[in-house]
């Protein structure tokens, strides 16, 4: 991997994770209590001993500057770094913001160009989970002689609509790619025979599609050409499909838990199911762990309370007679007495109030959570003032709704960042002020 470089990309707007990037960026939100999204990337990089990682950034992009600052950190004698591309204005490249996946690698190339010793460009996304030895893409990628090698997974042809979809031959060169196929005719035009999948060395089980993980490895040379030679903003929508007709683009088999966090119901779902006894992905791998900013929190105490199926992160302080089944607890949470949290996500707090803080003032909601309140199926985002007595439930059952400082998205309750919801609050009663 020493001939190797990295760009992540860090995403657009997000609009379909609002209101959790409506200060942030997708690659910031938070992700299993501790973590966030552009832990998973650049921690698989690290773990596949790939160490020059270039992280490509435009939108509400400073809590993920901040945070990448001060976590990844390389000795001076590896040489590695993890450098910040944000979206500038230059004499070369214009004003415009970055227009698409390959538009916002062009707008760097100079990097590629200076890394003389950079034989290939492996380039990601910010907002996955997965947990992938890129040594291993890399080795196909060079025995098969390709030019570009994208990371496949094999899916059923239900789920293929929104992914970029592509059909193979029987060595695995990639003959035909499609971005978002959504009718039956678009399906059969990228379909492949279970068969050929199979040779790929893993099990089609019925799944006829080969979808994109948004994964890529790039000869230096093809992809500063391509950049170069054309005005493609978009690698799914209009590199791809291009270049298979005149380079060699190679599919990357894979089978493990890939799962693509681009909406609130799979941010939702993927975090709880992070807590369950058998996750379908494991945190805890002494082979390849997941790396985050070292805080320095106690550990969390919890008095007299009753935790099952959840994941507590550090430095929480739980009180008495309080249930959390089938939860994420993020950091430094402070909940209170007969709580009773259920299938929801709790992102924490950045910070702990001072003492001074709190008795300056009787009156005001604290940070956390109050005594005898109900969080059930929600998302609370970081530094919220939830009061006693609260109510948080979609109980109504609605799908998309705004109520202030919560909003209902595919069906799921958000409590959005250092909202306040003062004491016996429910979504009920802000229904008449709506």
């Amino acid at each position: 991997m020493r001939n190797t470089i990295a760009f992540v990309l860090g995403g657009g707007q997000g609009t379909r994770l609002f209101p959790l990037t409506q200060l942030r960026s997708k690659p910031a939100v938070p992700l299993g209590g501790k973590y966030r999204l552009i832990d998973i990337p650049l921690s698989n990089c690290i773990n596949s001993g790939l160490n020059r990682i270039y992280v490509l950034t435009q939108f509400m992009s400073v809590s993920l500057h901040r945070h990448i600052r001060q976590t990844y950190r390389f000795d001076q004698f590896s040489g590695g770094f993890v450098e910040l591309l944000a979206a500038q204005q230059t004499m070369d490249d214009g004003t415009d913001w970055y227009q698409g996946t390959a538009d916002a690698v062009r707008k760097n190339l100079r990097y590629i160009q200076q890394a003389k010793d950079a034989d290939y460009v492996i380039i990601l996304s910010g907002d996955q989970l997965y947990r992938m030895d890129y040594a291993d893409m890399l080795r196909s990628h060079v025995e098969a002689k390709a030019n570009v090698t994208i990371g496949a997974m094999p899916v059923k042809k239900e789920d293929a609509h929104r992914l970029g979809v592509m059909r193979i031959d029987a060595t695995g060169r990639v003959v035909g790619f499609l971005e978002k196929p959504q009718s039956e005719a678009e399906l059969e035009i990228v379909r492949n025979d279970p068969a050929i999948i199979d040779s790929l060395g893993v099990n089609a089980e019925g799944r006829e599609c080969l979808a994109s993980m948004g994964i890529y490895i790039f000869n230096r040379e093809t992809l500063c050409e391509v950049l170069e030679k054309t005005d493609y903003q978009d690698f799914g929508r209009e590199i791809f499909p291009a270049s298979i007709r005149t380079r060699h683009v190679q599919a990357h088999a894979f089978d493990s838990y890939w799962e693509d966090i681009g909406t609130i119901r799979a941010f939702y779902d993927t975090n709880l199911k992070l807590a369950n006894e058998k996750p379908d992905f494991v945190l805890a791998d002494p082979d390849a762990p997941i790396y985050s900013r070292a805080r320095f929190l106690p550990p969390t105490r919890i008095q007299g309370s009753n935790v099952t199926g959840s994941v507590i992160a550090d430095g929480c302080r739980i009180g008495r007679n309080t249930t959390i089944e089938n939860s994420i607890i993020g950091l430094r949470c402070i909940i209170g007495d007969n709580v009773t949290i259920k299938d929801s996500i709790i992102m924490g707090a950045d910070f702990y109030e001072s003492k001074e803080s709190c008795d300056s003032d009787v009156d005001a909601t604290r940070l956390g959570i109050g005594d005898n309140s109900v969080i059930d199926g929600t998302i609370v985002d970081k530094n919220c003032r939830i009061g006693a007595g609260v109510r948080v439930a979609n109980d109504e059952g609605e799908t998309n709704s705004d109520h202030g400082q919560l909003m209902i998205r595919d069906g799921i309750p958000v409590v959005v960042k250092e909202a306040v919801l003062p004491s016996g609050w429910k979504i009920e009663a802000s229904l008449s002020h709506a």
